[in-house]
């Protein structure tokens, strides 16, 4: 749904030049729909049309999407950002100040999550006695080690901090950085190479000498002494895969500083989870042991000078209250300072003049606003056996909460395993600083990750009762060993079968020790059962006795199987939850897998979810268009579809049921994306809009050959909606806006001949839908000024207002009478997407009902005939059905999934069996409303019966029984 931009407005200069660059950017890739961007940008459209706007500087994140997304050079623009960002930082009103020293032509006071290079030194303060110890360090010893968690800032310490000083002072020394990489032999060597040392044949390939000065001796004046700073060592072990390879660049980087007559010097900046890693290597160890700089949390005083000394170097100033919140957040927490550092940039951004307030910390996003997208920047980056272990690992690292909110839990880093796929989850979730791991332990790097990141919401939601049962065993693991591993602190009975269900599933990795007491547990229950039966076999003379024993026998055995059968029960939910997510995965790939999985699923567990699984892959798909399916309406009779798209073109299809739709005919001629079609209620003429300004008018009673009747100017810009009044005689379309308003209404009765009749206005931007109530004496709009609008068209030549509606906090895009016409829904974005209200008095509508459940802006909404069920078409590629028969008290019904973009439209059938909707996948996909029939004949639509491999490779853990008989592959 492409939107014609506003003109830009304000005195030109850098934000005007930066906007209309974009804006040509975007012309010049075609004018894409502002939706077509945000798919491939990842960015919502009122963020990316904002970018765009001239009103204030995008972040570089965001403009760096929107190029990627228009096919832009990004590093042509991210030069231009920072071009334009040095030059607002340095037209902003303030007091005067000292420019930026080492900025690196950027002019930004804050580097963002970045680390800071040596160019940022000007911007780097509060680790100044960090500098200083390491300074004088190095200058006792050839080898330093630079110690730190992931996010304490060594990267920033080394570059920022000490090469300055290496480079800047008397003597100076020829300073090389480098990471080690997949192959650091050869990088060292390299880098050895460019200072001219020579090769020495003694210590092997790779290694150098210099001239003699003698080891360990400090750094002589005039003696040219070089240091090598290798920043990430920990990429020794994570990148490079070949062990001799590792061993030969720690032992040449070692040799190459402590040689007879070496002249350099190297500097290691080493992760401290990688710390156990340096001690399995000998040349590594002295180092540790003798010349180590351990890099801490800063102090509150530390914190302040980095807050306030670079804002002070550009000549603004930072609000007392947002210095206290900023060093409340980060003090004491090691790994807070990229969270920090991102915070100020994204503050300094929202600036008030020269100040940095709290109001803009907040409007920033605080701590948190980065979270959520960073978190699900690791999850797609995984494997799915990596993503089942990330949601185990944490799940792990949460506490619970028994009437409080659940905390984070740090563990010591044995306890999560220690195999490749295990460690590659954890390196890169502390890249991305969701992470903290520091001296062996492992915790989430801020609690705000509960919060913020709505998968592990649902992760924690999903298994917290299986969560629950592990956090018991490792409490009771722990217990058994405080009190020396007594047998009576083991497990028994049901306690012991619900444990022995979390191992048997592997729904939770156990650590060695909670393994430990697993296994003695089970050992001990065997050797229980052992004794009883040579005790029963004793006791046989004793009939009364037996007989008592019996019954206990038969009680035990009762709870046994109640167990059991709740450990099945909740095996078999998160099974088929599994399922379901697979079967999803697999819709527009290999669909009658994708329906045998999902069937299997609900037959395992059927809950809500496993059914709407179920329903999503039992949907019809279809390739509708070359580009976005726009808009799309029945035909009156039911037996035809018309389809808008953005390839400029309308299509018709011949409809049955959910059958695959069969295509009659396409209709060009729009110069633009096609935006909206309609039928008349005769069903022989079709309307159809587009972006071009254009409304035409199709004669379709022989759909195989359709003639264009008539065209019109709207002359409202770019037209996004039209409705026929339901006795056909009037057409209502709406668009930008023009002189008469957004809104025009035409006398159609002739539809070869049309009559302008008059516009309506009242928006204050551009409208995008409208609708006639089914007495056609209402006409509803909705626009980008957040309001719904009622007029009285029993005249349509004067139509009259009666009511608007206000409630929504963003853009509407969709409007919907009910079949009864007493309820409106009206659809938007924002945290108000889809409300309803109680039109039966025109002129005092009343709100009835909020529904909440989709993540995105809803494009669509639509009454079923019946007027009891709601569907809504989401950015977040979901189909919702609601309930609506009470409008006051609605519920959610089905979530239908498949889309593989935004959905952007959606129509019930006249009769109401079939629900269709497009999206921006360019596909048209249909819906059958009658599930349990659906569910019923599901598998008609499977093909080849499932074989025992793919069985095996979604469901290892079942016995194979295919769902449906089908045939077998031959």
């Amino acid at each position: 749904m492409a939107r014609k931009e506003r003109p830009l407005e304000g005195a030109d200069g850098p934000l005007l030049h930066f906007a209309r660059a974009l804006r040509r950017l975007r012309h010049e890739a075609g004018s894409p729909p502002y939706r077509d961007l945000s798919s491939r940008a990842h960015y919502s459209v009122a963020t990316l049309s904002g970018a765009a706007a001239g009103r204030r500087l995008p972040s570089l994140d965001v403009t760096l999407s929107y190029v990627r997304a228009c096919g832009g050079d990004a590093g042509e623009w991210e030069r231009r950002w920072h071009a334009v960002a040095a030059e607002l930082a340095l037209d902003t009103p303030g007091p005067p100040g000292p420019e930026l020293a080492g900025d690196g032509g950027h002019g930004l006071p804050y580097v963002g999550l970045a680390a800071f290079r040596t160019e940022d030194a000007g911007l780097f303060f509060g680790r100044e006695r960090l500098v200083e110890d390491l300074v004088a360090t190095l200058a006792r010893r050839r080898v330093l080690a630079v110690v730190g968690a992931s996010g304490a800032g060594k990267s920033s310490l080394l570059r920022a901090g000490l090469l300055p000083r290496l480079t800047g002072g008397a003597p100076r020394r020829a300073v090389r950085v480098l990471t080690p990489g997949p192959h650091p032999a050869e990088r060292l060597a390299k880098a050895l190479a460019e200072w001219q040392e020579p090769l020495d044949a003694g210590p092997g390939p790779g290694s150098a000498a210099g001239p003699a000065s003698g080891p360990g001796s400090g750094p002589a004046s005039g003696s040219g002494e070089n240091v090598l700073v290798v920043d990430q060592f920990e990429e020794v072990f994570t990148v490079c895969a070949d062990p001799q390879e590792r061993a030969r660049f720690i032992g040449d980087l070692v040799d190459a500083a402590r040689r007879p007559g070496s002249r350099c010097r190297v500097v290691l900046g080493v992760r401290a989870d990688f710390y156990a890693h340096c001690t399995r290597h000998a040349p590594l160890v002295e180092v540790l042991r003798e010349a180590q700089i351990v890099v801490g949390p800063m102090s509150a005083a530390e914190l302040r000078r980095a807050v306030v000394e670079p804002a002070r170097q550009a000549g603004l100033t930072v609000e007392g209250a947002l210095q206290a919140t900023l060093v409340a957040h980060a003090h004491g927490q090691v790994g807070a300072l990229p969270l920090l550092s991102h915070a100020l940039l994204e503050t300094w951004r929202r600036r008030r003049g020269a100040a940095l307030t709290l109001d803009g910390f907040h409007a920033a996003g605080g701590f948190e606003g980065a979270l959520a997208q960073s978190a699900e920047t690791l999850y797609a980056s995984l494997s799915e056996r990596r993503r089942q272990l990330a949601r185990q690992v944490f799940g792990h690292l949460i506490a619970l909460g028994d009437g409080t909110e659940d905390t984070k839990r740090p563990v010591p880093r044995e306890e999560l395993g220690q195999d490749a796929d295990t460690a590659i989850v954890l390196a890169r979730a502390a890249t991305l600083r969701l992470l903290t791991l520091d001296q062996g332990r492992v915790e989430l790097t801020h609690e705000a990750l509960i919060r913020a990141w709505p998968r592990l919401r649902g992760w924690l939601s999903d298994d917290r009762e299986r969560l629950r049962l592990h956090r018991r065993l490792s409490d009771a693991a722990r217990a058994w060993e405080d009190v020396g591993r007594d047998a009576g602190a083991l497990y028994r009975g049901t306690r012991l079968a619900l444990a022995r269900e979390l191992v048997t599933t592997r729904a939770v990795g156990l650590t060695p020790k909670e393994r430990e007491f697993y296994e003695a547990s089970t050992a001990a229950e065997a050797a229980a059962g052992s004794v009883a039966r040579r005790r029963a076999r004793r006791l046989l003379a004793l009939v009364a006795l037996l007989a008592a024993l019996v019954v206990v026998a038969a009680v035990a055995t009762v709870n046994a199987v109640r167990a059991e059968d709740e450990v099945t029960r909740q095996r078999n939910d998160a099974v088929a939850q599994n399922l379901a997510e697979s079967a999803t995965d697999l819709t527009n790939t290999e669909p009658g897998l994708a329906v045998q999985l999902s069937l299997t699923a609900y037959r395992l567990s059927p809950t809500a979810r496993t059914r709407d699984s179920l329903v999503s892959t039992l949907m019809t798909s279809t390739a509708a268009h070359s580009k976005e399916v726009v808009a799309l309406a029945y035909r009156p009779d039911g037996q035809q579809l018309a389809t808008a798209s953005g390839d400029h073109t309308a299509r018709l299809w011949r409809m049955h049921g959910t059958d695959r739709p069969v295509a009659l005919a396409t209709l060009s001629g729009h110069g633009d994306d096609v935006r909206s079609v309609v039928y008349r209620s005769d069903g022989r003429t079709l309307a159809t809009a587009g972006a071009d300004g254009g409304i035409r008018l199709w004669d379709v009673a022989d759909p195989a050959r359709p003639a264009q009747l008539a065209q019109l100017d709207a002359r409202i810009g770019d037209v996004r909606a039209l409705a026929y009044s339901p006795d056909g005689r009037t057409l209502a379309a709406s668009g930008a806006g023009g002189a008469g308003g957004a809104v025009r209404l035409w006398d159609v009765a002739e539809p070869a001949t049309p009559v302008a009749l008059t516009g309506i206005e009242g928006h204050r931007d551009a409208v995008r839908a409208v609708a006639f109530s089914p007495d056609g004496r209402t006409l509803a709009t909705a626009g980008e000024d957040a309001t719904v609008r009622l007029s009285d068209v029993t005249d349509p030549r004067r139509p009259q207002p009666l009511a608007v509606l206000e409630g929504h906090d963003v853009a509407v895009f969709s409007v919907a009478f009910s079949p009864d016409g007493h309820t409106l829904a009206s659809a938007a974005g924002g945290h108000t997407s889809v409300r309803l209200w109680d039109i039966t008095d025109l002129r005092h509508p009343a709100p009835l009902s909020t529904l909440s459940g989709h993540t995105d802006v809803v494009g669509s909404v639509a009454f079923s005939p019946d007027g009891r069920t709601l569907a809504s078409a989401s950015d977040d590629r979901t189909v919702r059905l609601w309930s609506v028969a009470r409008p006051a008290r609605p519920g959610p019904l089905t979530t239908l999934t498949g889309h593989i973009t935004a959905v952007s439209s959606v129509a019930f059938s006249p009769d109401g069996a079939v629900l269709a909707s497009g999206g921006f996948d360019a596909t048209l996909r249909l819906a059958g409303t009658d599930f349990n029939q659906d569910i019923a004949e599901a598998c008609e639509h499977t093909g080849e019966r499932i074989t025992r491999a793919q069985w095996t490779t979604h469901m290892p853990y079942l016995a194979y029984a295919p769902p449906c008989a089908g045939h077998d592959t031959p």
